[in-house]
C-alpha cells in the first residue's frame, strides 16, 4: 500500500492523517532477532528497496523476510495476519506469506512484528507478465479462490485496514478534496472533473447485496509476484477482511486493459455484476485521483503520470465498457 491509506488528502469515518513512520535500520532488526529469536540472529540481514508503506521490511538470510510495521496503525494488522492467513494459504492456488514467528515491542521498537518466509519472484510492478491476458485469468481465479473462503469470524472493515472493504462514503471528503485541487489546474483538456465526479457517484450510487467474502484489500502491482512471466503469489495481505470484495476490482484498471481487463472480469463470472464493477471503478478512481492530487502538490511530475494512466484508464473504460 502506498501513502494513501485513509488521511491524505481529507478526512471520512474514524480516518485520520497518513501516520509518520517509525525509523528501522539493519541494526535495530538485529538487536531485536538477538533479543527475541537468537536462532536467527547470526543470519544476515539487508533491506528490501521496494518495502512498501506499511511495514519496514528486511531480507533475512537467504529464506527469510522480517517486516516491522511502520507506525501504530499498520501494527493492528499483524495480530490479524497470524490468525488468519495460515487458513487462507490452504485455500488459495498461488502461495501468500504465512508467519513463521511473531515479535514484540523491544530495543526501542514500540510494535508487534513478524517473520516470515521469502517468496520467490519479483512484483509486477517490476516484472511485466509474459501474457497479460493468462496473468488476468489465474489472479482472478485467485481472488474467486479468496472470495469462497467461509467468512465466519473474519475481520470486518476497520482501522486495522483503513476501512477496505466498507463502503466507498468512507473516502468521498478525500475525491472531493482532490477534484476541487485539479478543478482550479490546466490539465490539456485530459481531465474531464465534472465527468470523473459523475464516475464516482455512480460509484456510490451502487448498492452492494451486504453478503461479506473475503477480501484481499490492496490488489496492486507491487503486491503480485511475477516468476516465469506468470503469477507466482500474492502478498502484503495487511488490509484484508470481510466485507465487499469489490475493492479487489480496482486491478482491472491499474494494470489490466482491453483484453486482459475483460478476461479478468468474465473469469470472475457473476461475482461481477454491474453494481461491483461500479464500485471497483470507483476504487480504482478514489485513488488515483487523491494520488494524483498529490503527487501535482508535491512537484512529483513522475508519480503523476502515473496515476494520470490509471484515471485515463477509469474514464475511457466508462465512455466505452466492453
Amino acid at each position: 500500500m502506498t501513502g494513501t491509506n485513509g488521511g491524505a488528502g481529507g478526512e471520512g469515518a474514524g480516518i485520520g492523517p497518513v501516520p509518520e513512520r517509525f525509523p528501522a535500520d539493519e541494526g535495530l532488526v538485529r538487536r531485536l532477532l538477538a533479543a527475541q529469536f537468537p536462532a536467527w540472529a547470526a543470519l544476515p540481514v539487508r533491506r528490501v528497496a521496494d518495502e512498501g508503506w506499511d511495514n519496514r521490511t528486511f531480507r533475512l538470510g537467504e529464506e527469510l523476510v522480517v517486516r516491522l510495521p511502520s507506525a501504530a496503525p499498520y501494527a493492528l494488522a499483524v495480530a490479524k495476519e497470524h490468525r488468519w492467513l495460515p487458513v487462507l494459504a490452504r485455500r488459495l492456488p498461488q502461495p501468500v506469506p504465512v508467519p513463521l514467528a511473531g515479535g514484540g515491542p523491544g530495543e526501542g521498537y514500540p510494535h508487534p512484528w513478524s517473520v516470515y518466509r521469502w517468496l520467490p519472484g519479483e512484483p509486477a510492478s517490476r516484472s511485466a507478465p509474459a501474457d497479460p491476458t493468462r496473468f488476468a485469468v489465474d489472479l482472478a481465479a485467485f481472488l474467486a479462490a479468496l472470495r469462497e473462503v467461509d467468512p465466519a469470524g473474519g475481520p470486518a472493515p476497520g482501522r486495522h485496514n483503513w476501512f477496505r472493504g466498507g463502503p466507498l462514503t468512507t473516502y468521498d471528503g478525500q475525491v472531493r478534496d482532490a477534484l476541487r485541487a485539479l478543478e482550479g489546474r490546466p490539465t490539456g483538456g485530459w481531465l474531464d472533473v465534472g465527468e470523473a465526479e459523475r464516475i464516482w457517484r455512480a460509484a456510490l450510487d451502487a448498492a452492494w447485496d451486504g453478503r461479506p467474502a473475503w477480501f484481499h484489500g490492496d490488489v496492486a502491482p507491487g503486491n503480485l509476484l511475477v516468476e516465469g512471466g506468470a503469477l507466482a503469489g500474492v502478498i502484503d495481505f495487511g488490509t484484508c477482511g470481510v466485507g465487499d470484495p469489490a475493492c479487489d476490482l480496482a486491478i482491472a484498471w491499474t494494470l489490466f486493459s482491453g483484453d486482459s481487463r475483460a478476461a479478468f472480469r468474465a473469469r470472475l463470472g457473476g461475482a461481477v455484476a454491474e453494481g461491483a464493477w461500479a464500485r471497483g471503478r470507483g476504487w480504482a478512481l478514489w485513488k488515483a485521483l487523491v494520488d494524483h492530487a498529490s503527487a501535482l502538490a508535491g512537484g512529483d511530475e513522475r508519480a503523476a503520470a502515473g496515476t494520470r494512466g490509471v484515471i485515463e484508464a477509469v474514464v475511457d473504460e466508462h465512455r466505452h465498457p466492453a
